[in-house]
This record gives structure tokens, sequence and C-alpha cells, in this order.
């Protein structure tokens, strides 16, 4: 007893101006300041930090009416009845204890613990959600994991939703999404990074990766770039998004977000990395090429001759979408006589009171579609898709009675927007509609070469893009036959038997060979099959 008077006698003077006249801006800056052994400056310093703060809790009280220590947490982050459970048991020790590692190997009742012995540490612990416990003569914090915060229950995800496969999406919690991961790859081999970003939020993030399957080098690269990232605030994955990609100025997604955890498993297990954040739905997914902004989840849970042809429409509605507009404009502008002659004569009759010309004219109807999209988004969901809906109607038939558009532009707008809605990805849907913009100003300058002219500049800007080192049109650019079956084609599952090679992996192979053999040979699993004798069933008494 006497030793630990004179260490907090000691301490007194070194600590007490590190404490209070430590002149800080950010957490991190209190890196190098420790806890003191004194608890009542330890105490005074936590007050006036958390000064005006309603929600942040400090307990003083007596281990076994001998030692003083308290608790602190941030009410609403912690199971308050779980800390005081522990503060309970901690008041009613038998033997007197006062250090902190006998504390935790006798007394406390908690499963996650964790020390910390700077400001820094314990501070980013306790506002994540932690408790905090501080006694009388230690220059450790003991910090329990006893979090209970409110969170959204698991749902099914608006942005991809499936009519077949598993209908639960992440939510805001970062340990509920890891779990929903593991859940679905139920190995060690599944590795999980911890990290903290943003010097004002202090957001938790866990890198996510197969460590037998993904390239060590990626998972370094994917590090590096987090930590360099120097920031206020990380609120959602979109501003990891912008600070780690590849090419800053292209309007095409080279990161891949998602709300489902099936479908960062199976990119897990294609060896690519996961981006997990605290307070978001949405998962990063690194590399991404432009080939996946046309794989929908449900692709792999239907029969591959429907989802092969289903592929196969959505790269047509993709041309569609970019190209539709700058055609019309091109043609009636320029190319008059590459129409047939009948086409030709119920266009010029539809436009012949029109007093725009046809670019002007694809403008405001695109400008208009547009924004009853975004009010459509923006508005309550029980009347935003029937004011879209209704206002596109209403207002494309009343712009063709009064002659400001013609019957065709609004068809081809109507053709546009529909094909724009069946691409997946959104990120890469909203590239496509500020494309047609550039390919309709092209088009009505220099009619189809110009719109060949901006096909080759994207096709260019396209294949010189990487997302962490893969080429962005892979398997397309550089070409691989044995990455087209899932690619171009939906293959059927038993002949998928090697992962993407566009890109480097520990381990290509992702199934055996025996099963499939016996499929190709025969067109099915028929080794044993049932005799089903229907004639001796009528007679069994």
């Amino acid at each position: 007893m006497l030793r630990w008077r004179n260490r907090k006698q000691k301490s007194e003077k070194t600590q007490k101006q590190s404490l209070q006249e430590f002149d800080y801006q950010f957490i991190d800056d209190l890196k190098s300041v420790k806890i003191s052994a004194s608890l009542d400056e330890n105490k005074d310093f936590l007050n006036e930090m958390f000064a005006d703060c309603s929600d942040f809790v400090i307990r003083e009280f007596y281990i076994e009416r001998s030692a003083k220590a308290i608790f602190f947490f941030v009410d609403g982050l912690v199971n308050t009845q779980s800390a005081n459970e522990a503060m309970k048991t901690l008041m009613v020790i038998e033997g007197k204890e006062y250090l902190i590692e006998r504390i935790l190997e006798t007394s406390l009742p908690v499963t996650q613990t964790q020390q910390a012995d700077n400001y820094a540490d314990m501070l980013k612990s306790v506002l994540g959600g932690d408790v905090g416990l501080i006694v009388e003569g230690n220059t450790q914090c003991i910090l329990m994991g006893i979090r209970g915060m409110e969170k959204r229950s698991i749902q099914e995800p608006e942005t991809e939703a499936v009519i077949r496969g598993p209908r639960e999406g992440f939510v805001e919690n970062l340990r509920t999404n890891t779990s929903m991961v593991r859940r679905k790859l139920k190995t060690p081999r599944l590795k999980m990074k911890p990290m903290t970003i943003g010097r004002e939020s202090n957001t938790s993030i866990v890198i996510t990766y197969m460590e037998d399957i993904a390239d060590p080098a990626l998972v370094d690269e994917v590090l590096c770039r987090l930590e360099k990232i120097d920031i206020d605030a990380i609120l959602e994955t979109g501003y990891l998004e912008e600070l780690i990609q590849d090419s800053a100025f292209s309007p095409f997604p080279q990161i891949q977000y998602t709300e489902r955890p099936d479908m960062v498993a199976a990119a897990l297990l294609q060896g690519r990395v996961g981006i997990i954040v605290d307070g978001t739905p949405f998962v990063l997914l690194v590399p991404f090429v432009f080939a996946e902004a046309l794989h929908a989840t449900e692709d792999y849970y239907e029969r591959f001759q429907m989802m092969t042809l289903i592929r196969w429409l959505r790269y047509v509605l993709l041309v569609l979408s970019l190209l539709t507009p700058g055609l019309y404009v091109a043609f009636t502008t320029f190319h008059q006589d590459l129409l047939p002659t009948s086409l030709l004569l119920s266009v010029a009759a539809s436009r012949e009171a029109i007093p725009f010309p046809a670019v002007v004219e694809a403008f405001i109807m695109e400008t208009t579609f547009e924004a009853l999209r975004e009010a459509g988004i923006r508005l309550p969901k029980t009347i935003g898709a029937a004011v879209s809906i209704l206002g596109a109607l209403v207002i494309g038939q009343a712009a063709v009675q009064a002659g400001i558009v013609s019957a065709p532009m609004v068809i081809v707008v109507s053709l546009t927007g529909i094909a724009s809605f069946t691409i997946p990805r959104f990120n890469a849907a909203i590239a496509i509609r500020i494309l047609r913009f550039p390919i309709m100003i092209a088009a009505a300058i220099f009619g189809l070469y110009g719109i060949l002219i901006c096909i080759m500049l994207l096709l260019g800007h396209l294949a010189n893009l990487r997302s962490f080192g893969v080429p962005y049109l892979s398997p397309f650019g550089p070409i691989s036959s044995n990455d087209m079956k899932d690619a171009m084609f939906r293959a059927p599952w038993w002949s998928l038997k090697e992962r993407p090679s566009f890109m480097t992996l520990k381990d290509s192979t992702r199934q055996g060979d025996e099963l499939s053999k016996e499929i190709k040979e025969q067109g099915g699993q028929r080794g044993m099959s049932i005799q089903h004798d229907n004639e001796d069933r009528g007679n069994v008494e």
C-alpha cells in the first residue's frame, strides 16, 4: 500500500501538466499522453474533455470499499445492464484486488476485454461503444466490449432485390455485417483486418479477404491506399470510393458496392477484397471490371440458358441506352437518306410543326425525363413511382399536342430510359446517362461520324482504365477465352472450374473435375437410376 502511494505522488508532478495543459486538436494527438496513476487527474481530464456532453457517463465507485475506480461510457452505445453487472461484481471482490492484471484474470465477468495505456486508444474505444475502467494506482485502462447500441433490423436490400436468392442485406452496424459474411464463409481463412479512418469520426473499417485465394499484393495495395487517407470524417463508402480509385476523373465506376452478403462472399471467392465501413449498409469490392456492371446476383441462381439470354439482352440495351438519342439526332439532321421512305415520311410529318432542331428537342425530353426520375427517387415511396410514371405520360402527351416535341422523340426517350433501367449496377447506369449528352452534341455537329468518334474515344478511355492494376475491359481486352464463359455467357456451374484468370490469385481452382466429367459424359447425374415398378402398385393389399 505504501509503494502504491509513493507511486501516486511521483506521478502527480509529471502527469499533471501533460493532462491539463496538453494542446490537442484530434484524438490521435493524445497518443503520447499516458494514463495517469492518479484517478482524480484522469477523472478531471475526462470531465473537462467531455464538458457539455450529456451522453457521457462517468461513475465513481470503490472496489471492496478500498480502491477507488471509475466507470465511463457513452450512453446509447453500451448495454447498460451488462455494465451494471460488471460494476456490481467489482464492488464485492474478495481479496481487495487493485492491479489491472489481477482484475482481468480473476474478477471481471466480461469476455471481450483489452487494455490501453494512452488516451488516444482509450477514447477511440469508448467513443466506439466500449466501457472504460480505470483503477487508482494503475496506468492501464480496461476496455470492455459490452456494446448495445440500437441498430436497424436485417431486411431485404432495396437496391438489389431478387426473385430468387437470399433476402438479407447489410445494415449500418459493422459487427452485424461482418457476422453475415462469416455465416456465408465458415472458414478461418476468411480474414478481417480492422482499421480506423477519420480524424473526427474515427470510423471503424474492416478489410476482408480470403487468405488462400487473394493476391497478397492486392491486399497490401488496398491497405496502403486506405492508410494514406487523412480526412475529418468517413460517413459513407462513397468517401472511400473517390479517395482510393485509380482514375479520379473517369465517369465509370472502378469500385463495386453492394448491400448483399452473398455478393460479397462470391466476390471474396474470386480473389477480390472487401471493405466494410461502420455506419453504412454498402460494402466496397475491389477490383471491379466493366463486365461485372452487367452481372446481377440472380444470374447465378437461375438456369444458365435463360440467364445467358438475359445477359445478351443487357448488352443490347446498354448500346441502345447510350446511342439511341444520338442516332435519332444524326439520322433526322444529316442522314435522312438512310431511313426507309415510309419511316422517313412519318418522321418528317411528325416534325413538320416542331419549332426546334432535333438536338434541342432531344435535350428537352432527356432533361425532363431525368428530372422526373430524380423526383421519383426523392418523393415518398407511396407517391414517388406514381408521380414519375404519370408525369412522363402527361408531360410527353402534352408536349406532343402542343407541338414542342415530336412523337418519335418521346418514343426514343422512353426506350432509352427503359434500357438504362436494365443495367444492374446503378453507378454504371449513371455513367451511361451522362455520356448520352456529349454523344447527342457530337451527332448534331458531325452526324454519324461524330458518334463513331465518340465511340472510339470511349473505347480508348475504357481500355486505358485500371482497377487496382486489373484492366477495366477484362476479359474482353486483353481477351481471355476461359473467362468469356462468365462474361458474355453464363456457363453452367459444373463447367466453371477456374476462377477469373485476369486476376493474380494464389489458388485459381474453384472445383474438382470428377463431377463435371460425369455430367458432361452422362448429360447429368444418372449414376444410380431409381426403378419405379408402376405395374405392381395396385396389387399391394
